[in-house]
């Protein structure tokens, strides 16, 4: 029985010796930081298509004669200034 016992334990810190270390984690998260964009930086673009198609559909808009379009100019301004706003959110909580 106690050479069993032996056994397991001998098992047991092998076993702890074999997880992945600190400088495994930073290596990782480095690889993962450096093959994938940001949050900032999609969510800035996303921000400049949102800005873009909301211009281009006011122009349009306003070309027609649509008399009143400062609602739309209002929602697509917020919904650019949303999404920088989420990027940088995404950035100070989850680092990426």
């Amino acid at each position: 029985m106690k050479k069993v016992l032996t056994f397991c334990c001998c098992l047991l810190a092998l076993g702890a010796t074999a997880q992945p270390g600190l400088d495994e984690m930073q290596q990782a998260q480095q690889s993962l930081t450096s093959s994938f964009f940001s949050a900032l930086d999609c969510s800035l673009v996303l921000a400049g298509i949102f800005g873009i198609l909301g211009a281009l559909r006011i122009y349009h808009n306003w070309q027609m004669g649509r008399p009143r379009i400062t609602e739309e100019v209002a929602a697509w301004f917020f919904a650019a200034i949303f999404m920088v706003l989420m990027g940088s959110f995404l950035q100070a909580i989850f680092g990426i």
